[in-house]
């Protein structure tokens, strides 16, 4: 009996969906992508605007970028994100197409649809891309998971009270509680 063969797909397939359909392309795999809700955007508006703040206070270098924002992980045509949030901090990696290469941190709300992906598929991938950090919100548990890829040191689960330490920035926190409206 021939077993079914799993279609491959590449950067090509994903620039050529119809216009306002959006996916992301992991090792070869597709998987398509709902349009976020109010919540979703308003936790992803707040932590773009809280960290960009304070890169330009300090006079940083890096650059945040929100999605819809094109991610080239890898150095192949399999592997394409959309990350909610993007922060990369060598000039060098950003073009007029996205991100070429692994951003230095990684915010991703999660959404039910979502979960499975940004739990273990892209944890994984985001790791051995060389993503610095990545952050994992959680609107319905109220939870953050924090992932220092770099140090390890960091790496822990916070609730939207607590004042998460970035890894990548030494003196820099965000309580999420207080980014967002009572009904969120």
């Amino acid at each position: 009996m021939a077993l079914t063969q799993e279609k491959f797909h590449t950067i090509d397939d994903i620039q050529t969906l119809p216009e306002g359909q959006r996916a992301e392309l992991i090792d070869g795999r597709m998987y398509m992508m709902a349009p976020p809700n109010t919540v979703h955007q308003r936790i992803s508006y707040a932590l773009a605007r809280k960290i960009s703040d304070y890169i330009d206070q300090k006079k940083g270098s890096c650059e945040v970028l929100p999605a819809p924002f094109a991610v080239f992980l890898t150095q192949d045509d399999r592997n394409y994100v959309e990350p909610d949030i993007s922060v990369i901090c060598s000039k060098e990696k950003i073009d007029e197409k996205g991100c070429n290469g692994a951003p230095d941190w990684i915010i991703e709300v999660v959404s039910p649809s979502t979960q499975q992906m940004d739990y273990g598929i892209k944890l994984f991938k985001y790791r051995t891309a060389g993503v610095r950090e990545y952050w994992i919100v959680n609107p319905l548990k109220r939870t953050v998971l924090v992932y220092d890829f770099e140090q390890e040191k960091r790496t822990n689960q916070y609730s939207f009270d607590d004042s998460i330490p970035a890894c990548i920035f030494e003196e820099f926190n965000i309580t999420l509680a207080d980014l967002l409206p009572q009904h969120t």
